[in-house]
């Protein structure tokens, strides 16, 4: 029984932070079907997200707010994330295994406010270029694969998971020169 179950609350303390050898690693890829340990891990992470947007839970465990969380936040080499999106659709929730993106729109998006990172305990000002639209193959929390498809801030969460998992992080997006600078030659909106 590994140490992120139903029974245990993932807090600030468990998050690893930038500079840790572990996020800049390409992360490994989880046997399928999940053992159990992976699946309590993976739920465990989504009730991490589903606790810091909930504000009298993250008020009493001091959590930041997130939408996202991949498994070498938490320091395991293994290639699963959770995330856990409300917008005006509702409230989405993903628990994948091995997820990879397989098409992507040459269109591109960014968050206007610029991204942030429960790894980065600073502000880093800044574009982060992105697809609008990514289709994504990955394994669900039973072991079945899934196709998903994704546009807008969404697409923008996976994308940012994604990268952790193969050691890149947000801020190495941003345009180094100028940080507000976009891409040239291509198509790109703000999102928000």
């Amino acid at each position: 029984m590994g140490k992120f179950n139903e029974n245990y609350v993932i807090t600030m303390k468990d998050i690893v932070r930038e500079g840790a050898p572990i996020l800049r690693k390409v992360t490994d890829e989880v046997d399928i079907p999940p053992s159990e340990e992976d699946k309590e891990t993976l739920l465990c992470m989504l009730q991490y997200l589903k606790n810091s947007q909930t504000p009298e839970i993250a008020a009493k465990y001091k959590l930041r707010s997130g939408v996202g969380l991949s498994a070498n936040q938490i320091g395991l080499d293994k290639r699963m994330f959770a995330a856990y999106i409300v917008d005006d659709k509702g409230e989405h929730e993903y628990t994948l295994f091995n997820p990879k993106i397989i098409s992507h729109s040459l269109t591109m998006i960014y968050l206007q406010q610029g991204e942030g990172c429960l790894s980065v305990d600073r502000a880093v000002p800044g574009y982060v270029p992105r697809y609008e639209r990514i289709k994504v193959r990955a394994y669900d929390i039973t072991g079945e694969e899934v196709v998903l498809k994704l546009s807008g801030y969404p697409a923008i969460v996976f994308q940012h998971e994604i990268d952790h998992l193969n050691g890149i992080m947000f801020y190495d997006h941003i345009n180094p020169d100028n940080p507000f600078q976009l891409p040239e030659n291509v198509e790109i909106k703000s999102v928000f």
